[in-house]
This record gives C-alpha cells, structure tokens and sequence, in this order.
C-alpha cells in the first residue's frame, strides 16, 4: 500500500489586495518510491525545506515531482528538485508554452521556465508507482490530474484544484475556472465517484461521508506581523462563487 503525507497545508482565503494561495503540498510515498506533488510558490520556499528536513529529507531525496497544474501557485518551487523529473499531462505541458492571453494563473513565463527542466508527459491510467496511478481532471485548467492512491484506509485522490476545497463537495461547483465549466464540473463528479478520501488543492485532508467532509486534519494558521485589533482590518465570511476567466470553454 501506498502513503500519503501533507508536506504543507492548503488555505483558501483570499484578500481584497489579492490571493495568498497556498496550496497543500503532499508526499506520496511507494515501497521506497517518492513522489511529490505539486511544490507550491516561492513564497513557500523555506516551508517546504523545513517540512522535508523534518522527515529527514531533503529536495534530492524526491524521485518525481507531479504537477496536477501549471498554475504559478502550486508549481514555482519544481526548481529546487533538480535530480528529479516533473510529470504533467500533455495537454496542460502544450497549453503552458501558449497560455491564454487572459489567463492569470499561467504567465506567460511558465512554459519557458518549465523546458529548462527534466518534463515527463503522463496521461490517465499511468502507473507511476505500485498503488499509484493518473487521473485526468481537466477543467480547472486544460490539463489538471490527480493521483488516484491505494492506501490501507481506502482509495484516496490527490486531487489538486479540481477539488479545490470542500465547499466543491458541498455544492458540486468549481470556484475557477480556466479551461473548461463543464469539464470541471465533470471532474469533480468523477474525483469524488472514485475516491472516498480527497487531498484538495487548498483545504485539509478529508473523508467523504454522507456527502459531507470529515476531515482528517485540523485546521491550524498562524498570521504573522499583523495585530488582530489593528484599525481598518476586517473578516468576512461567505460561500465562495464560481469565477470563469473571460474566454474559458463552456
């Protein structure tokens, strides 16, 4: 059986100055075989150095990173894994070199940064260790993945921005879309008719049971440098909506 260990916790708050997006950051381990998705931005660097080192690892340590997407948030640090290759699926490897124009997510950069680097293309129904193989999800972008893992409490999706958080369990919508609306609606249907635990792209670890999430970790953030009682600072509280960048599929 497989493993599965959150590096670095996803968030999905965002601000009215724009979007910390952190994004989680998980360790798929294989009889020996490390995988690593998605290394997050560089805002994250040291964070993720120290969740490693805490593990005994360090970046040469990892045998693969997989990106479930190109987007600057959830791949910016592929560079501090030198030894290893970055998987990505094909589509989303062609659509990085010639992002659309109104895509925020995807500057026009990544494409240029990623080719300097070792790439393996993957599909769905590659097997990338024992109890570890790729699902597509596009929708969110043209070519998000998951890992569907075997791990000994069940089937679980690494699923990325396809399941962005477990307000997608609630209402069965994706809050933004790049590629497709009707892919990804469909994509969430088909992570969570497939997996009964999800690793999403900016939430906790979770369970679903009776259409609900239960999640397997708490949620733990601390907010430096910033006095809670400080004029002009304000919380508000809401259900997400789903945004769909101008030009998107349908």
């Amino acid at each position: 059986m497989a493993t599965i260990d959150v590096l670095l916790n996803g968030f999905s708050f965002s601000t009215n100055e724009g979007r910390p997006a952190f994004c989680s950051v998980t360790l798929v381990e294989s009889k020996g075989f490390l995988i690593l998705v998605d290394p997050a931005h560089v805002g994250r660097r040291r964070e993720l150095s120290s969740a490693l080192q805490q593990r005994g690892l360090t970046e040469s340590s990892i045998d693969a990173v997989v990106l479930t997407h190109a987007h600057w948030d959830h791949a910016q640090n592929f560079d501090r894994f030198s030894a290893a290759p970055v998987l990505l699926h094909t589509r989303e490897r062609r659509y990085a070199n010639s992002p659309h124009k109104n895509d925020w997510a995807t500057p026009p950069w990544t494409g240029i940064a990623l080719e300097t680097h070792q790439l393996q293309e993957v599909v769905e129904g590659d097997e990338l260790a024992a109890g570890v193989r790729v699902i597509d999800l596009p929708g969110h972008s043209v070519g998000s993945i998951g890992l569907l893992v075997e791990t000994e409490d069940g089937t679980a999706c690494v699923a990325g921005d396809a399941i962005h958080s477990s307000w997608v369990l609630e209402s069965g919508q994706p809050p933004l879309v790049f590629g497709s609306l009707s892919q990804a609606r469909e994509s969430v249907a088909k992570a969570l008719g497939t997996a009964s635990i999800i690793y999403p792209g900016h939430d906790q670890p979770f369970r679903v049971i009776d259409d609900k999430a239960d999640y397997l970790q708490s949620f733990a953030l601390t907010i430096n440098n910033l006095d809670p009682e400080r004029e002009g600072l304000r919380f508000e509280t809401g259900a997400p909506s789903t945004w769909t960048m101008p030009g998107a599929a349908p």
